[in-house]
């Protein structure tokens, strides 16, 4: 079986990048995009400048400009994105017809089969990035791999406008060394269980048995036994639409502590609402997900008049729903906070509407 050649790419800090781009002034300095720091907004996405203080995408906004003062601070340019995004997807287009976009900012191409005829995946890869900064003046960062998992995670390996290339005779070694919280698709607090686990790094995560990963995390147990390995048999999807954006986290303990209960939830609806920004959608149906301490699962949700992609509205309809579930009767290990019935009409804008992860 050939062997496949998968690139993920990722646009650098997207929204603050247009930005300075679009405004000479502001290159070189700290941009933050997102809501107001005054009514309780969230950081969308911001510089590498401003990275060097501590500011991240989904942090509140008033805390960025805490670690920030001396930032300029914008709200989001949604038309400007996603007229760069468009732009960008062309270019995959030119390259493969297997393009599965994830957001306005990233995208999986398999280029096992080059429309441009261009030998390896690594040749492609570094003429995409000169073709988009050359079309764009953005640079963007690349991974290439033979699956799907890792060539997300040697996108981030060197970023800004980074190439990492990871073949399967390397594959292992890239993915032994790797810090347990630089793995996609695991959590802050998954992550801190590892490490309780003594699991820092891809090496201690292979070496432990599939049984215990199953015991403690369930069927995501599998994807890690897996990745760990270097096994990812997804297949890149071009028509694929995600039709939700949702986190959820599980709890250090099982808790019936309202004030616990209510701060995660609060948290949970600060990462929806940057998600959603960063895609430039709204949705209308809200739904909470609540995992009782016996493992038993529920979700409850209500449709609104208007679609929205605001924390405070969505966290308003959270705490009512949480009032039709058993809590705080019954202790809790996992909440989750989900918009769906999205705007899909500009569907075909950008990377053609792709959404973040399901719901599950």
């Amino acid at each position: 079986m050939e062997c496949r050649k998968i690139i993920h790419v990722d646009m650098d800090a997207f929204f603050a990048s247009v930005e300075q781009r679009d405004n000479p002034k502001l290159r070189g300095r700290a941009v933050i995009v997102g809501g107001d720091p005054a009514r309780r907004g969230v950081v969308s996405a911001c510089s590498y400048e401003a990275r060097r203080f501590g500011v991240h995408s989904a942090m509140p906004s008033k805390t960025a400009v805490k670690l920030c003062p001396h930032a300029v601070f914008l709200r989001p340019r949604f038309e400007a994105y996603q007229e760069a995004s468009k732009q960008v997807a062309e270019i995959f287009r030119q390259y493969t017809d297997l393009v599965e976009p994830m957001s306005l900012d990233e995208a999986y191409l398999d280029v096992t089969e080059n429309l441009s005829g261009i030998a390896t995946a690594t040749a492609t890869a570094r003429e995409i990035k000169a073709k988009i900064l050359a079309d764009t003046g953005l640079t963007a960062s690349a991974g290439v791999s033979y699956n799907m998992f890792i060539a997300k995670v040697a996108s981030d390996y060197r970023k800004p406008d980074g190439l990492t290339v990871v073949t399967p005779e390397h594959a292992q070694e890239f993915i032994d060394r790797l810090p347990i919280g630089k793995f996609y698709g695991i959590g802050k607090v998954t992550g801190r269980r590892l490490l309780e686990m003594g699991v820092r790094t891809g090496h201690d995560l292979r070496m432990m048995e599939r049984s215990v990963l199953l015991l403690a995390f369930g069927k995501m147990g599998i994807f890690y036994h897996q990745i760990a390995r270097g096994i990812d048999e997804r297949f890149v999807n071009p028509t694929w639409i995600r039709k939700s954006v949702s986190c959820e986290e599980t709890l250090d303990h099982d808790t019936d502590d309202m004030s616990e209960i209510l701060a995660l939830l609060d948290r949970l609806s600060l990462r929806l609402e940057s998600d959603m920004l960063s895609l430039g959608k709204k949705g209308r149906t809200v739904t909470l997900k609540v995992k009782y301490a016996d493992f038993q699962g529920i979700t409850r949700s209500i449709t609104l008049e208007r679609p929205t992609d605001e924390r405070l509205i969505v966290l308003m309809h959270v705490k009512r729903l949480l009032e039709k579930t058993e809590v705080p009767a019954r202790k809790v290990r996992l909440l989750g906070v989900g918009i769906s019935n999205l705007d899909l009409e500009e569907a075909g804008e950008g990377f053609d509407g792709q959404l973040l992860l399901p719901f599950m």
